[in-house]
């Protein structure tokens, strides 16, 4: 998990994020250095990132385990991939994430980041939030940005798993969702709408039994894969993380 380096030609110009600051800038930042010292990779060097995400269990692939039945599924897509690369959607996503955050540095005081963090115990738990502070006393708060065009009533429940995810792995007490709607890719409103989702040890719980499931059936299908009998298999992206077994 040492040695990543960050391309210079992925960095987004308007985004200052915890992997720009020096120590002392990280000390007013609230940032300990446990929590420095678990950052695995930085998304604007996308490949390094990637590569980082698929040896281990993320939010994005938490999102989608809503039970037991949910493991195969989740599986298919770490081994072979979702086959989805973005769209229209995810792109003005990209473009206004740095401009929400900016609003959410200025009026919450949550500094935006791009690090991809591992948890304390089991380090294939993985995630990269938008936006962290730490207060004197030593608590994580979260901040999760998201793109819309719908009104929501409520977060989306796939949302709340990622949120609660981001938790677990950073140890956070609570995350501040900020959306942004938008018509046509034309925001909406003069500002975000905000929420807090606290911390909930059930939910947390109930994810980190799915993910140890969703663990165990990846290794068990990479191993059957190393059978000498076994057909080669042609991966489909070369860093394919086989490598969830240890």
């Amino acid at each position: 998990m040492r040695g990543w380096r960050v391309s210079r030609r992925e960095r987004s110009p308007g985004r200052v994020s915890l992997e720009d600051m020096v120590p002392e800038d990280l000390a007013r930042a609230g940032v300990t250095p446990e929590l420095a010292a678990r950052i695995v990779a930085d998304s604007r060097d996308r490949v390094a990132w990637m590569r980082a995400r698929s040896r281990g269990i993320t939010a994005t692939d938490v999102a989608q385990l809503t039970s037991h039945t949910a493991i195969g599924r989740a599986a298919d897509a770490k081994l072979q991939g979702s086959g989805f690369s973005g769209n229209a959607y995810t792109a003005h996503g990209r473009r206004r994430e740095p401009e929400i955050a900016a609003w959410v540095a200025a009026t919450h005081g949550i500094q935006p980041s791009s690090a991809l963090f591992h948890a304390v115990v089991e380090k294939r738990h993985l995630a990269t939030p938008d936006g962290i502070a730490v207060d004197p006393a030593g608590r994580v708060t979260l901040c999760e940005i998201k793109t819309t065009n719908k009104t929501w009533r409520s977060i989306p429940r796939t949302y709340l798993r990622q949120i609660w995810w981001q938790q677990h792995v950073l140890g956070a007490e609570r995350t501040l969702v900020v959306w942004e709607e938008h018509d046509g890719f034309v925001p909406v409103g003069d500002e975000p709408r905000c929420a807090w989702v606290d911390r909930d040890e059930r939910e947390i719980r109930g994810l980190v039994n799915l993910a140890t499931e969703l663990i165990d059936e990846l290794y068990l299908r990479t191993q059957r894969g190393k059978r000498p009998d076994a057909a080669p298999a042609r991966p489909r992206e070369p860093y394919r993380a086989l490598a969830l077994s240890d």
